[in-house]
């Protein structure tokens, strides 16, 4: 059973890496070329299936000047950490 555990802790932690690339690329203003673009819509494409429905709920915070500051990447960081002690309590 503890091989169950550490699958889906580790399954957690590559997700939360995933949000934080995407946290990354969204601060850089930056043409990819094209070599990198498949990671970069890869990341986006595994990621926004989570985000998209926390932003419903959870307000981008102004910031001014038209820019914002999206919240729903923290809420689901805390989550996936949350999950994984969860999974270590259970599985371990």
């Amino acid at each position: 059973m503890e091989v169950v555990g550490d699958i889906l802790w580790w399954i957690l932690l590559a997700y939360l890496v995933a949000i934080v690339a995407r946290i990354i690329i969204g601060w850089l203003p930056v043409k990819w070329p094209r070599s990198i673009r498949p990671i970069v819509v890869f990341i986006y494409d595994i990621t926004e299936p989570l985000l998209s429905p926390l932003r419903g709920v959870i307000p981008i915070v102004p910031l001014g000047e038209g820019a914002g500051l999206d919240l729903s990447p923290t809420i689901v960081i805390f989550a996936i950490l949350f999950l994984q002690w969860l999974v270590r309590k259970v599985f371990g």
